[in-house]
């Protein structure tokens, strides 16, 4: 009997007044319960919606060092933080000093280009080269200089490649000079020198090359490039390949860093009077500055 009482029980709708827009509607248990349970549902969807933030993961070490008694997880990026800062400030505190020694670099670099034009005896490789008094012969032997410098100053490491790029830099400079003085057209100058650009890093590579090899290759890359492949006397080609090695020679033996500081190079004539003179060096001369 008290079974079939408390399925009847459970039967029985019961209605409860529920205020909706300003009315009472009745609703059943079992539609409240339903309502109920899509409120819960659309909460759920809600919150799984909504960005969850990600909690950091710690790591056993940290754990047990949070155990010791200190708080916090460790974090590197703080550390790695300082870190920057720290070679951001050192970079900052540099750059004076750096300017400084690159200013310094392009004096010497236009030291070393002006020794390079003033400092040769152009007369003396007209006549003994056979060579024409031009413009284009002016400019082959002032390559070949300047080519022996940049070989000397690329063993003094970075400060050393970056005075090279400035020699070139103010040889372009003199050559585009030049042809304005001389009243070249400007464009018959462009094209020019468009031209000279290419034959100047074919000479940089057949130099190089040549300087390498013995004087069998020297004197082929210089032939080519120097002499233009019009040069009948092997005697002048004997001549350059013996100057271009004592150059180089007398070059190796300057100190890299009074190059420098002051770029002065002294060129040894073409045909030496006195070979031993080349082992005496004269000491360079320049102020506390280094200009």
């Amino acid at each position: 009997m008290a079974l079939l009482v408390r399925v009847l029980r459970n039967q029985t709708s019961i209605f409860q007044w529920v205020p909706v827009c300003s009315q009472l509607i009745p609703v059943s248990p079992t539609q409240g319960q339903w309502g109920r349970a899509l409120s819960g549902t659309s909460q759920l969807s809600t919150t799984k919606d909504s960005p969850q933030p990600v909690e950091e993961k710690v790591g056993a070490l940290t754990k047990i060092i949070e155990a010791m008694g200190f708080t916090g997880p460790l974090k590197y990026s703080k550390w790695k933080e300082k870190e920057k800062r720290g070679r951001e400030n050192r970079s900052l505190a540099l750059l004076p000093r750096l300017e400084c020694n690159l200013q310094k670099i392009k004096i010497a670099a236009l030291r070393m280009y002006t020794s390079c034009v003033e400092k040769t005896d152009f007369e003396e490789f007209f006549l003994r080269c056979q060579m024409p008094d031009t413009f284009n012969s002016w400019f082959l032997i002032t390559l070949l200089h300047v080519w022996m410098c940049l070989v000397r100053m690329k063993q003094e490491g970075r400060s050393g490649k970056y005075m090279c790029r400035i020699i070139v830099h103010f040889m372009w400079e003199d050559v585009q000079q030049r042809g304005r003085v001389m009243g070249v057209n400007p464009y018959i100058l462009k094209k020019n020198m468009i031209l000279m650009t290419d034959n100047f890093y074919a000479a940089i590579l057949g130099y190089d090359e040549g300087i390498l090899s013995d004087d069998h290759g020297l004197a082929a890359a210089l032939w080519r490039t120097f002499f233009n492949r019009k040069c009948e006397d092997p005697r002048q080609l004997e001549l350059l390949v013996e100057y271009v090695r004592k150059q180089m020679q007398y070059l190796d033996s300057i100190n890299g860093e009074d190059l420098l500081l002051t770029g002065e190079v002294s060129w040894r004539p073409l045909v030496e009077k006195n070979p031993q003179s080349i082992l005496k060096l004269h000491s360079p001369t320049y102020n506390d500055e280094g200009l």
